[in-house]
């Protein structure tokens, strides 16, 4: 027989999950292999019909300490890890009498569905297993020799060898192994984050010395940004209403950009307790709107860039109704999200079966913490999401002119809005919807301008009388370092401004809002999105 196909001689089994536990049985015992098993396990196979050893008796010594120790045994690990091709090794096993184990069946102790339960520490802490990852890894450390099996959804695999090998393959060990160490790596990782969250462990949530990443694949995407680039999606938290938990009622799969988009688009929307719609173009904003009812909302975000909102994302905080949707499908988006959508309105955008509608039956929590990571050459850059919100009592009003009750309320809308626009962000709102914005500008100076004159193009696109941006407010997600970026906003129409602070010109600046009459607040927050 070839070095690269190993005999299954005896298999040990112990399984919390016993799903399928009776057909693999039945196909080791058919193959002439000893089964040797753990307490519930044993009792399962015996109940079953099967003949198996209790590894209790293997060891010598019983089961302690209410099954806490059980394989931790030197003839239970020596027979696992024998380099069967050295003669020390082997010679060990003749001397201590301990027969090679060339089989490992072990799924572990449900500890992420206990604690998905909010049990009580001690139930939590029981259901820590212990024995389980020491012979997972023990196997999986000597896969050239022995066989680990995690799953029941490897089951049919493992049989398949045996029918063809006898045996099982080196690829197939190998592969097994590989998937064994990352069982019980996610399965730290589940233990080390209930403790984190759960325990007082003092400092070492806040300053974890390591990055540690746990995120199971979700699915694999046709590409990236490009054609030419692949793409897959993983989750770390399934638990929060977002594209990956979303159910998807209609439209092609979604794409690397849809995912992205759709998702900036989410995070904006949950920024708002008042019925509201979002429009994202290439992870931008290109309108934005509040109302009393989501499809004056719908008509107000719209009219702030008719052009780019063709193939856009529409994001909903409320559920859809037919208004709203016959609206929607009279411009051509790619993907609709939303808490919900009346089966009147499903009915409708179906009309448009290219249309991605998502529905993910709640709302995120805006001022949810989590890591925001971003890889870099060599490594990755981790920062806490920026949650920080400004009321009407931190505005700190630094111009001669108060604004007015609505100039405030329209200024709070432009602030949660404009931390969700890249930077240099300008946004100009009026009646809590945007009437222009500008994005990513090298300039905060071009991104005044550049809305400035999408608003006027507007404008006359759609024969208004005049720009939008005429007695709005403005917001700049970070200081202005010159006058000249308020200048350009003056000129526009804004009436008040909503900014940081911050700058060494501040006095400069103020003294141009005093002298062209508008009013001006400092957050002392900046707003920086990179």
């Amino acid at each position: 027989m070839s070095d690269f196909i190993r005999p299954i001689r005896r298999a040990l089994l112990s399984v919390s999950n016993k799903s399928g536990l009776e057909v693999l049985a039945d196909a080791l015992s058919e193959s002439g292999i000893e089964l040797l098993s753990t307490g519930g396990t044993a009792k399962v196979l015996r109940g079953a019909g099967f003949h198996t050893k209790d590894v209790s008796d293997e060891t010598g010594f019983p089961e302690i300490m209410d099954g806490r120790v059980k394989t931790l045994h030197p003839s239970i690990h020596g027979a696992i890890l024998a380099k069967r091709t050295s003669k020390n090794h082997m010679k060990a096993l003749n001397e201590q009498n301990i027969k090679p184990i060339d089989l490992i069946v072990v799924n572990l102790y449900p500890f992420e569905k206990v604690v998905g339960k909010s049990p009580c520490h001690e139930t939590a802490i029981e259901n820590i297993d212990i024995g389980g990852p020491a012979m997972i890894r023990a196997a999986a450390k000597n896969h050239d020799f022995v066989t680990v099996i995690t799953s029941p959804e490897q089951y049919p695999l493992l049989i398949k060898e045996l029918s063809i090998y006898s045996g099982t393959s080196l690829e197939f060990r190998r592969k097994v192994a590989t998937q064994a160490f990352a069982k019980t790596f996610s399965y730290d990782y589940a233990i080390t984050k209930w403790m984190v969250s759960n325990l007082d462990v003092g400092d070492y949530g806040k300053t974890e010395p390591d990055l540690h990443i746990h995120a199971p694949t979700i699915q694999s995407l046709r590409y990236g940004e490009n054609p030419h680039q692949s793409a897959t999606i993983f989750a770390s938290d399934l638990s929060v209403p977002s594209v990956l938990t979303a159910k998807q009622i209609q439209g092609k799969p979604l794409s690397y950009n849809n995912v992205n988009d759709t998702d900036a688009a989410l995070k904006l929307v949950s920024e708002f307790s008042e019925p509201t719609i979002a429009i994202i173009k290439h992870a931008n904003p290109c309108g934005v709107a509040s109302a009393e009812v989501l499809n004056d909302a719908w008509e107000a975000a719209y009219k702030c860039d008719t052009i780019s909102a063709f193939g856009g994302i529409v994001a909903a905080n409320r559920t859809i109704d037919e208004y709203v949707a016959n609206n929607i499908i009279s411009v051509f988006s790619e993907v609709i999200i939303a808490p919900d959508a009346t089966s009147a309105a499903c009915k409708i955008l179906s009309k448009k079966p290219n249309i991605r509608l998502l529905l993910t039956g709640g709302m995120p929590n805006s001022s949810d913490t989590f890591a925001q990571i971003k890889t870099i050459l060599g490594g990755y850059l981790v920062q806490s999401r920026d949650t920080a919100i400004v009321t009407e009592d931190d505005l700190k009003i630094v111009s001669k002119r108060d604004p007015t009750q609505t100039e405030i309320e329209d200024m709070l809308f432009a602030w949660k809005v404009v931390k969700h626009v890249k930077s240099n962000a300008i946004i100009y709102v009026k009646d809590k919807s945007t009437a222009a914005i500008g994005a990513g500008q090298m300039s905060r100076l071009d991104s005044s301008r550049i809305a400035a004159q999408k608003a006027k193009d507007m404008a006359q696109k759609n024969g208004w009388q005049r720009p939008r941006t005429i007695n709005s407010v403005v917001a700049s997600d970070a200081f202005f370092p010159f006058p000249d970026g308020l200048l350009a906003a003056v000129e526009a129409g804004a009436t008040a401004v909503i900014q940081p602070g911050g700058s060494i010109k501040d006095k400069d600046v103020i003294q141009a809002a005093d002298n062209a009459g508008i009013a001006m607040a400092f957050t002392g927050i900046r707003h920086f999105n990179h």
